[in-house]
């Protein structure tokens, strides 16, 4: 009877959802509230987003007026990023860019399942904190004309 369940909750489910490190709520490309009910500081944010050990954001991404050396080009460049998505939508993109485009090669930040290559030590963690994604989301949400 259980196994029915199973098979039956997990056919209900899209093929490219996957499992966050916590309870989100998703709608559509978007994660409608704060991971964990976090408030995000910009200041923090930029650090993360320019750090080449928390976030790695700046290996792929590049923003206009920022002062960091050698940004990245593989991703798009994320210049007044706060005008064309919303908080929620930044919020999906980092941290389950696979819900909207299952080949990227975008990292998914927050999920903690069907993940390639994790050391036993990470299993089940996400790669960036909640409060680490709201962060992001607040620097990356001021970015604006």
């Amino acid at each position: 009877m259980s196994v029915l369940i199973m098979l039956a909750s997990s056919a209900c489910q899209p093929a490219n959802s996957y499992q966050f490190a916590s309870d989100v709520q998703v709608s559509g490309d978007a994660i409608t509230a704060p991971l964990e009910g976090k408030s995000g500081d910009p200041d923090r944010g930029r650090e993360i987003f320019s750090s080449r050990a928390l976030g790695h954001c700046v290996l792929c991404h590049a923003i206009d007026g920022l002062d960091v050396d050698f940004q990245g080009d593989v991703g798009p460049a994320l210049t007044n990023l706060g005008d064309r998505l919303t908080a929620e939508q930044i919020r999906m993109r980092i941290a389950g860019a696979q819900n909207i485009w299952p080949e990227t090669v975008m990292p998914s930040y927050y999920r903690v399942d069907g993940l390639n290559r994790v050391g036993s030590e990470y299993k089940g963690k996400p790669a960036l904190s909640a409060q680490q994604i709201e962060d992001l989301v607040a620097y990356l949400s001021s970015l604006k004309a």
